[in-house]
Formats: C-alpha cells, structure tokens, sequence
C-alpha cells in the first residue's frame, strides 16, 4: 500500500494557503497535527446534528451522541489493544492525564520516601505533576542520564532502582530528538522489581504501532491534538487493577454513583474519572482521527514517514554549520538542530518570513537543554501530509538564512 500525498494533502485545507506571500510548510507537527476534513466535519456534526449532553438522557439526541461517544472508547480500546473499554479513560489532554495519574495514585499508592524515576528527555508536563507530588507528600524524584547521542543510559536506569523504588513514568518517543527509547525493556526490568510503568506516548501514539497488552505498561497517555483529532481530548489507558484502587481525580456529575451529605460512593471504570461534562464533540472527532489513520495504513504511514525523515536528514547534512541534537540509532521523524552560533529564535523567525512552520525553543524539555548546554534548538517534525518538495524548499531556505545570519 502506498500513500496518495497529492490527494492527503487535499484532506487537509489548511495545508493550502500562503504565509507573507509564500507557499505554507508545516513541519512543526510534534507541536500539533493538523486536522483533516473528515476530523473537521465530524466534529462540526456534533453540533450541527446531534449535540446533547451525554449519559443519562433519556431522549433522543442525548441517547445517540453517547452511543458516538462510547462507540470511540471502544475503537481506541482496539487502536492500543487494551483488554477492555473500562480501561480507557478520556480526558483533556497527555497532561491532564498526567495529572490525574501523579495526584489519584499518588494519594493512596506514594507515600513520604517514596521513590518515582523519570529521564532527562522528558516533557515537563510528565516532571511537574511528580514536582508537585514531591513537595506534597514527600517523595523523591529520581531521573535517568541521557547520554550525548540521545539515548537513555540503560545500565545508570537499572542502577536508580532501590527498595523505596515505586514507579516508573518515561516517554516513548523524545519530543525534542525523536528517540525511540526501549521501553519494553524499560517496562520488564522496572516489572522484575513489583514496579509500575507509565508510558509518555504523546509523540508515539501516531507514529508507531502500540499494543498495551504486548508492552505489559501499567499506563500509556496520549493526547488526540497530536494525532489529527481535536485538541482538548486525550486518553489514560490503565490497568484494571490499578484503577480499581485509585481514588477519583476530580468530583461532580457522571463520577457518581450516590451522593448525600453522609457520604457519597462513586461510578464504576471508567466513569469514576470522568466527571463533568466531557468533550464529547472532541472525542467523536478522534473516532474520525483514528478511522482516518487507519484508512491510511499505520504501517504505510511509519514506513513513509520514516524515508522522508531520513531523506531530510541526509540533505540537512549539507547545510553549512548545521549541528543536530540527538542522533539516537532508533529514531523516529523529528529533526532538531542548531545553525552555527545562530540563535534558535532568529533562525525560526527568518524561517517563517520564507513560509515555514517549524517549532523554536526548549520544546518544554528544559532539563535536556541544560543538559545539552544550549538555550534551545529549532525542531522541523515531519507528518504523512509533507513532501520531499517541502524538503527541498526547507534546504534552500536554510542554506540561504545561513548567510543571512553570517
């Protein structure tokens, strides 16, 4: 099976517009993908056919906006492999889910002394909400050396491990280099001590097959703004088990089973996390995101990213004082890097005066930055909708903001 870049691109309207006079090229997609026409109308359905609140309506337009709804937690309990849908719980986003996770498991699992380890790489909505457990309740964040390729030190990784050791909570993919990490390996050894695993796949989730079940991770996040769908929706796969005991993250309606002011018992998986009204809009848009993908292909999709990914890197190469960030063995298609002594900030802006997209910063990995001793890099993040014309146009805008900028 082979992709259709001509007739993808139509898919995506936004792809079709100028930038101060220039053709527009999007290559800042580990930051947000953007939304095909399916995505775009089936959301926009929601409000234009069938918008109600959902659960517990007993009319019409309520019953079949929450059968779409629960018809998408069952398709992205297949998407990931999950054993059941009462494992999938929805929420805002990777961070929120995050969140719920550090704070609910935190509550009744971790306790003062307690130890939880991270790596450098990571983002820092999965560094903050383990912060923030640690200045609460007393644990102790451990973190995982980088070394200079980009790589998780594996054996400093085993050596972090000690009795007070509690969980485990990594990224799939470097949202700043593109690292693929080894996080079946990660997830055994941190299982042959009794330690769960939770799984960053923000940057993964779209990029390579995931199968929960197979990777035996107690917890796998992702948002949906970064695999095509809307933004404000995204996912906590758990464990049964775990989640059985886990206290619920926030209170109000659907949470529940029986309130009164003796006492409230609460919903069963996976409503007792889900309180409030959801963003069910949001939702039935990542049911399309995930239908459009898999219409696509995965595997034709990793597989055409992965060759304009290596097609790119091999032209960036000519650049002069070109300098990449990361240059891990299994990686994915994020390309970070430096121009000279150019700061990143003014290589993207002249960048964008040429029409391109590409994300300048930290990327949220501030840690990594300190690490690497840079302020930042530029980051170009390929999707299936980009060319290798893009490319091309991307090399010649870099070789000529590279004499600009001496």
């Amino acid at each position: 099976m082979t992709l259709d870049i001509r007739k993808i691109r139509d898919d995506f309207p936004i792809l079709n517009q100028t930038v101060h006079g220039k053709p527009l090229v999007y290559f800042d997609n580990a930051a947000t993908t953007q939304k095909p026409t399916p995505v775009i109308e089936a959301e926009a359905d929601v409000y234009r056919k069938i918008n109600s609140n959902i659960h517990r309506g007993v009319h019409h337009l309520s019953n079949v906006c929450t059968e779409a709804f629960e018809e998408v937690r069952k398709k992205v309990a297949d998407f990931v492999n999950a054993d059941s849908r009462e494992e999938i719980i929805f929420t805002r986003g990777t961070t929120e889910s995050v969140n719920l996770l550090s704070s609910s498991l935190g509550e009744t699992y971790l306790q003062n002394g307690d130890e939880v380890i991270l790596s450098e790489m990571e983002h820092h909505s999965n560094i903050v909400p383990w912060q923030l457990l640690e200045k609460r309740k007393g644990i102790k964040v451990k973190v995982i050396p980088v070394t200079d390729q980009g790589e998780l030190d594996m054996e400093a990784f085993k050596a972090l491990f000690s009795a007070q050791t509690r969980m485990v909570a990594i990224t799939h993919i470097s949202n700043v280099m593109g690292t693929i990490n080894p996080i079946k390996e990660v997830i055994d050894f941190a299982h042959s001590k009794d330690v769960p695993v939770m799984i960053d796949g923000a940057q993964a989730i779209h990029h390579v097959p995931v199968d929960v079940q197979e990777l035996d991770c107690d917890f796998y996040v992702f948002s949906g703004h970064k695999m095509y769908a809307p933004t404000g929706v995204g996912v906590l796969y758990g464990k049964r088990k775990w989640l059985e005991q886990m206290p619920p993250y926030q209170g109000g309606g659907e949470m529940i089973d029986k309130v009164s002011f003796s006492g409230t018992s609460f919903n069963d998986l996976p409503y007792k996390f889900e309180a409030g009204t959801p963003n069910y809009a949001g939702v039935i848009g990542l049911g399309a995101a995930l239908d459009y993908l898999l219409n696509q292909g995965l595997e034709t999709i990793w597989e055409y990213e992965h060759k304009l990914f290596e097609y790119a890197l091999e032209k960036m190469k000519s650049v002069p004082d070109i300098r990449f960030i990361g240059e891990a063995k299994e990686h994915t298609s994020v390309i970070s890097f430096l121009l000279g002594n150019s700061h990143p900030f003014d290589v993207g802006t002249l960048l964008d005066k040429l029409g391109f997209a590409l994300r300048t910063g930290h990327h949220c990995a501030q840690p990594l930055m300190d690490k690497m001793g840079i302020p930042g890099t530029v980051r170009a993040s390929f999707a299936f909708y980009n060319s290798r014309e893009e490319v091309d146009r991307l090399i010649d805008a870099l070789n000529r903001v590279s004499v600009m900028l001496g």
